[in-house]
């Protein structure tokens, strides 16, 4: 049995998660002063978010596994260090390939944010894991949340090198806090890294449990990254023709689902997962069939937004719980899996959801990410 967290070590984990993931968006607002700073072309150094989720993967697949190796003391000190090192070679560089490569390692290292969800819920409590998983879930909503604000307004202080910068220090800080706090246990693997690694491919053909729940996340990760890009899109145009920072406005309707993730784990932990993820799913979907009515009033939008995210953020810490529930000794390699899928079936979303606005009208798109979220919702309850 793993040792538990001790006081306000989920908390860290929390904030460690938080500070982490937004790193693959706080530079996003500063993009345009990077590309004049590097007198290189805005479509050159569009591709930075690109390379932090790649690198992101590449951390899900690679380093995620690790947790079921390593004291989470050790893991998390040594990946927030890398972090940092990332992220001051990024704020140095004076060409864009040293910029993206750089992002590359940012990616990767702010993947330690998934590591600490799946420490939160291996080191919890009995009966608490899914309070665990939730309130570190929330850590990483209000990251995402966050971020482009921070760095937006970081930038405008100070400049986008020293941003980044002041991100390292909080790397470097969080590495502090995880070296001394965390467990030192190291976990009792059965196997080496590479056998680990080599391990992943099979583990969907030989867990229905696994199939199950990377199913049903894929599917409303496909949902969310298809309605938020379309809104985006169908904002813009006529007749709503609204402006970025209008639209941005609209991110708000997030915090709702920030806000219900700690509550969430506690019914996770009292009811179990699969009920959770049918009542959110429900919730969602209700959100997406909101929004299929127009985007003529802001009311109804932000509403439908609301209960859409709401129940993507919560089925998401559910469906995370029952992925770690399934083999505790395992779960860094269960969660490796699934968060790879989870993101490429995310990644179609985002691929199709300007096609699908073009060719079906918004409408069409918004019931298209209902019917995937209620599929969503029948295969959670399996």
């Amino acid at each position: 049995m793993s040792p538990p967290l001790p006081r306000g070590g989920t908390f860290l984990l929390a904030v460690t998660a938080g500070t982490a993931i937004a790193n693959n968006y706080a530079v996003q607002p500063a993009l345009t002063a990077v590309a004049t700073d590097l007198d290189v072309p805005l479509s050159t150094i569009g591709l930075v978010p690109t390379a932090a989720l790649a690198g992101s993967m590449t951390g899900f697949a690679l380093l995620l596994p690790l947790t079921d190796h390593l004291a989470p003391n050790r893991l998390v000190a040594a990946q927030l260090t890398a972090l940092a090192a990332a992220l001051a070679l990024a704020a140095t560089a004076h060409h864009a390939s040293v910029l993206l490569a750089a992002y590359l390692l940012v990616g990767a290292a702010a993947s330690v944010a998934a590591q600490a969800g799946n420490i939160a819920g291996r080191h919890a409590r009995p009966g608490r894991g899914g309070t665990g998983v939730a309130v570190v879930a929330a850590g990483m909503s209000a990251g995402i949340l966050l971020s482009r604000l921070a760095g937006g307004a970081l930038t405008d202080a100070f400049g986008w090198r020293r941003m980044l910068l002041v991100f390292a220090a909080l790397a470097l800080l969080g590495a502090l806090a995880a070296a001394t706090l965390l467990p030192r246990q190291r976990p009792p693997a059965s196997r080496g890294y590479r056998a680990t690694l080599a391990a992943l491919p099979p583990l969907l053909l030989r867990r229905p449990g696994l199939r199950r729940a990377v199913a049903t996340g894929a599917l409303w990760y496909f949902a969310f990254n298809l309605c938020w890009i379309a809104l985006t899109l169908a904002l813009a145009q006529p007749p709503h023709s609204l402006g970025p920072t209008a639209i941005g406005l609209y991110s708000l309707a997030g915090l709702l689902g920030f806000a219900a993730l700690p509550f969430t784990g506690r019914l996770t932990d009292r009811y179990g997962p699969r009920t959770v993820i049918g009542v959110s799913m429900a919730a969602a979907a209700a959100g997406t069939a909101l929004l299929a009515t127009g985007l003529d009033t802001p009311w109804r939008t932000a509403l439908g937004l609301a209960l859409f995210d709401a129940g993507c953020f919560a089925a998401q810490a559910a469906n995370q719980s029952r992925v770690i529930a399934l083999d505790p000794a395992r779960s860094g390699s269960l969660s490796s899996v699934y968060l790879v899928v989870y993101f490429s079936v995310g990644a179609l979303g985002t691929a199709v959801a300007a096609p699908l606005l073009d060719a079906l009208g918004w409408q069409a798109t918004s019931l298209t990410a209902t019917g995937a979220l209620l599929l969503a919702a029948a295969l959670g309850r399996r």
